[in-house]
C-alpha cells in the first residue's frame, strides 16, 4: 500500500532514467542530410542562449520546418529518457523525408543557458518564440512554413505560442493536454495507481491526499503562501484521520507531508495546475494534428483528445487520432506503465512517424 501512496509523486514529472537496452531506431552517422549545431538568444529571458541541432534536407529549397518542444522535466534536445532519444529518431525520420527540424536543449539543461527550476510553461513558450525568430532570420528558410511539434507539456506550449503568433503554420500535438492541468494530474495518478493494482479505497485515499495540494494551489493567488498552506491542510488531514481511527493515518508521515507541501514551492506546478489549454487552443487557426496512444496513462487519450477537439471545433483543418496500443512515448506497449518504457526496444512507433510525416507533406 505504501508504494501506491507514493505513486502519484513519481509520475508528476518525466524521469530521465537511462537503460542499456537495444535501441534499433537510433540513427547513426553518416546522415543523408545536413546537420548543424546552432544557438539562438531569447531576449525575453535576459538574453539566455539556447543550444540545439538543426537538420536540413539536401537539395530541398525552402523546406517546411518543424520545431520540436519537449515534455515536462529538464530535457535535452533529443528528449533523452529511459535510454531512448525520441526527438533524435523523429528529427532523423522527418529530415530524411524533406522536412527540416530544429530541436534544442531546454533552458538550464545540457548546453543551454538559463534557469529551468523557476520556469513555467509560459517561460518555455518564449524559448519557442526565440527558436521561431531564429529560423525566420535564416535565408534558406525565408519562404518556408514553420510549425511546432510538441510532446506532452510541449503539446500545451505549442498552442500557447501559436495563439499569439500568426506566423506559425501548423501544430502537431503528441500526447498534448486538452483539459485543466489539475484534471491531467488527477486522472494520471488515478489510472497509474489503478493499473498498478491499487484498490478502490486506496485510489480514493490518494485522491483525497492530493486534493489538499491542488485545492490550495487553485485557491491561493500568492505563490509564496502555497507551501505553508498545503502543509497546514495536510496536518489537519492527518489529525482527522487519527480522530477517525483510519488505518491510512500511519501513511501520512511527516516526511510525506513535507514532500507534498514542498511541491507548493514549484512555480511550474502551481502554474500548470491552473492552466487550461483550451483557452489557447480556441485561438489556434492553423492546421492541427493531435495524436495520442490508447495506452497512454500519463495524458489520458479520450479525456485530453476530447478536450482538444472541443476547443478546436471552429478550426477547419483538425485531425485527431487515438493510436491503438501506443503509450505516452508513442512506443508499442503492453501496459502503458512507466516501468515498461525502458524495456521496450522501439523508440517511436513507425506508424506514428508516418502519420506525422504524411500530414505535414500533404499540406506544405
Amino acid at each position: 500500500m505504501k508504494s501506491t501512496l507514493y505513486l502519484f509523486l513519481f509520475i508528476l514529472f518525466s524521469t530521465n532514467l537511462t537503460a542499456q537496452n537495444k535501441r534499433p531506431q537510433e540513427p547513426k552517422e553518416p546522415f543523408n542530410y545536413m546537420v548543424e549545431e546552432v544557438s539562438f538568444v531569447n531576449n525575453k529571458a535576459n538574453g539566455i542562449k539556447l543550444a540545439g541541432t538543426l537538420t536540413i534536407p539536401k537539395n530541398n529549397v525552402q523546406p517546411p520546418v518543424a520545431i520540436l518542444i519537449s515534455g515536462s522535466g529538464p530535457q535535452d534536445r533529443d528528449e533523452t529518457l529511459f535510454g531512448h532519444k525520441p526527438f533524435l529518431v523523429l528529427a532523423n525520420y522527418l529530415t530524411n523525408n524533406g522536412i527540416a527540424v530544429l530541436r534544442y536543449d531546454d533552458r538550464g539543461t545540457a548546453k543551454s543557458e538559463g534557469n529551468f527550476e523557476n520556469a513555467t510553461s509560459f517561460d518555455f513558450a518564449t524559448d519557442v518564440e526565440a527558436a521561431i525568430n531564429y529560423i525566420k532570420n535564416r535565408k534558406e528558410f525565408e519562404k518556408s512554413e514553420i510549425g511546432l511539434i510538441g510532446h506532452s507539456e510541449g503539446g500545451l506550449i505549442a498552442p500557447i505560442v501559436t495563439s499569439r503568433n500568426d506566423d506559425v503554420a501548423f501544430n502537431i500535438l503528441l500526447a498534448g493536454t486538452g483539459v485543466l492541468g489539475r484534471e491531467v494530474l488527477e486522472s494520471q495518478a488515478w489510472e497509474m495507481a489503478k493499473k498498478s493494482g491499487a484498490t478502490q479505497v486506496v485510489l480514493e485515499f490518494n485522491k483525497s491526499l492530493t486534493n489538499k495540494l491542488y485545492d490550495v494551489i487553485i485557491a491561493e493567488n500568492d505563490f509564496s503562501k502555497v507551501e505553508a498552506k498545503v502543509k497546514d491542510s495536510l496536518i489537519a488531514f492527518k489529525e482527522d484521520l487519527v480522530n477517525k481511527e483510519s488505518p491510512f493515518s500511519v501513511y501520512v508521515t511527516d516526511a510525506l507531508i513535507n514532500q507534498v507541501s514542498g511541491m507548493g514551492k514549484s512555480k511550474w506546478m502551481c502554474t500548470f495546475i491552473k492552466t487550461n489549454p483550451q483557452d489557447y487552443l480556441k485561438k489556434v487557426t492553423c492546421p492541427v494534428l493531435a495524436l495520442n496512444g490508447s495506452k497512454d496513462l500519463q495524458v489520458l487519450p479520450k479525456l485530453n483528445l476530447g478536450g482538444i477537439e472541443s476547443a478546436l471545433k471552429e478550426n477547419p483543418d483538425v485531425t485527431i487520432t487515438e493510436l491503438e496500443g501506443l503509450n505516452h512515448l508513442f512506443q508499442t506497449a503492453e501496459t502503458g506503465l512507466i516501468n515498461e518504457y525502458k524495456t521496450i526496444e522501439e523508440t517511436f512507433s513507425p506508424t506514428a512517424l508516418a502519420i506525422i510525416k504524411n500530414w505535414i507533406l500533404e499540406r506544405f
